[in-house]
């Protein structure tokens, strides 16, 4: 009779062995060393044993990221992305209304086509490199440029410089009484911030109207929240593989999902960041700074409200209470301390333009008007309008319902369940455009790519094993 039981781990506990655990029998020969450091990447706390979670060693996942990273290394892959990404951009010029999205396709269209004959002339070294630059400068920095020197932008870029103008002059970021469309500022007193460059800077010189460009602000918001993402959630791997983050991060920002909203808007830019950040922040325990980036999130878009909450469950269930409690009260306090002056001198513009103008409940209907299901059905009138609210907040319910009856375990898990609900909020809103969905693909793409995993469970750090804690049984034959 073989035992299958694993070296190094504690014999199984419970009602079908009857035995206690034991711990496995390990040599005694090796030599007394000093205590080893833990880990680079894994908190120093002891996590706490979760309902249900199995001790056994981790499997790898079942979809290798290592094969992914093949496959995508490969030129048919990497030809594919890039004719892709130009037949998207070229469609642009053809059923766009708008002259920024036909001028940004006419530009971005070549530069895919470039950067997929570079993938295959290439050699495989340089090939992934060079295509990306290549697509980054020719679907974000060459067609940004233009239109920030000619003034060209979609609205809300124009709403934060202005609401940044009126923030400085009359202490408050909304008109009194919106007469248009472009008169209504949907965003939260801290967006003002990406318009004060314009403050400082003017629009009397090259350089003035390109570094005051709110845009360019968003974009490095962006960057900066992206890569301090990375850094935290990246694995220790022997040699350095794959700590570098620029190549990810230079096929993502030059891809059309990123790409197109960077150069005609980007005010949802800085909003993705900071929820990336977040989860990353929640998951490596760091519970201040934590508390300030949902603080900031919270105060850009109440569409980020959700990602507090999120947060609060993956530090309450890796760390425990107080550490949820501190982040909680971080983030609800500096929210409250930005919002409540603004909430106080003029609820009424704060309630019409941030709340009832995006879910297209004002007598001025929001520019925001993609095909989407919440559309179609507020198309119909007043009782489809209430209809696809209501299908919004049950759904909406269902996914607090999933997240309190399942917290997440990693940054992933949190970042997969904010995902999901805003996505849904974004389908079912009466108003919405496709632009919104970046943010919850970002979510579910970014982390992975970081961590170098498909998982959503948290992985266990080598040589952590809880003893005398009730382990799997395992088959004996």
């Amino acid at each position: 009779m073989v035992s299958t039981r694993t070296p190094g781990y504690p014999r199984p506990r419970g009602r079908f062995t009857g035995r206690g655990g034991t711990p496995a029998q390990t040599s005694t020969t090796e030599a007394p060393s000093r205590p080893r450091r833990p880990q680079r990447g894994f908190s120093v706390r002891p996590v706490p044993r979760q309902r249900g979670e199995s001790t056994f060693p981790p499997t790898p996942d079942r979809l290798n990221t290592a094969r992914l990273a093949r496959l995508a290394s490969t030129r048919t892959v990497q030809l594919l992305g890039c004719l892709v990404a130009a037949g998207w951009a070229a469609a642009f010029p053809l059923v766009s209304d708008l002259p920024n999205q036909r001028q940004w396709g006419l530009i971005a269209a070549p530069g895919y086509v470039l950067a997929g004959v570079l993938c295959l002339t290439l050699p495989r070294r340089f090939a992934a490199k060079a295509a990306a630059s290549v697509a980054l400068v020719g679907a974000v920095l060459v067609p940004l440029g233009l239109l920030a020197l000619q003034g060209r932008h979609q609205s809300e870029v124009m709403v934060v410089e202005r609401s940044a103008h009126l923030l400085l002059t009359t202490g408050t970021a909304y008109l009194p009484h919106p007469a248009v469309v472009t008169d209504y500022n949907p965003y939260l007193p801290a967006m003002s911030l990406f318009g004060m460059p314009r403050q400082l800077f003017g629009d009397s010189t090259a350089f003035a109207r390109v570094a005051g460009d709110a845009r360019i602000w968003f974009a490095l918001t962006f960057f900066v929240c992206m890569l301090a993402a990375w850094r935290l959630l990246r694995p220790t791997r022997p040699g350095g593989e794959g700590r570098a983050p620029l190549l990810p991060l230079a096929v993502l920002t030059a891809s059309p999902l990123i790409a197109l909203a960077l150069v005609v808007g980007g005010v949802d830019l800085p909003l993705i960041g900071v929820c990336c950040l977040a989860m990353a922040l929640a998951e490596r325990d760091r519970t201040v700074a934590a508390g300030l980036v949902l603080a900031l999130a919270c105060t850009l878009k109440w569409t980020a409200w959700p990602a507090l909450p999120v947060a609060v469950l993956l530090l309450w269930r890796l760390y425990g209470r107080r550490p949820a409690a501190r982040t909680a009260l971080i983030g609800v306090g500096v929210s409250a301390l930005v919002i409540l002056p603004s909430a106080l001198t003029q609820a009424d513009a704060l309630r019409e333009q941030v709340v009832r103008f995006p879910l297209g409940m004002t007598a001025i209907r929001t520019p925001a008007g993609s095909p989407l299901p919440g559309k179609v059905l507020a198309g119909f009138g007043p009782t489809g309008h209430a209809i696809s609210l209501a299908l919004m907040t049950v759904a909406l319910v269902a996914v607090a319902i999933w997240l309190l009856a399942r917290p997440p375990v990693s940054a992933i898990a949190a970042a997969d369940l904010l995902a999901a609900g805003l996505a849904i909020a974004f389908m079912l809103a009466p108003a919405g455009r496709f632009g919104y969905l970046a943010l919850p693909a970002v979510l579910v793409i970014w982390p992975r790519l970081a961590a170098r995993r498909w998982s959503s469970r948290r992985p266990v750090p080598p040589g952590r094993v809880r003893r005398g804690r009730p382990q799997p049984a395992l088959p004996r034959g």
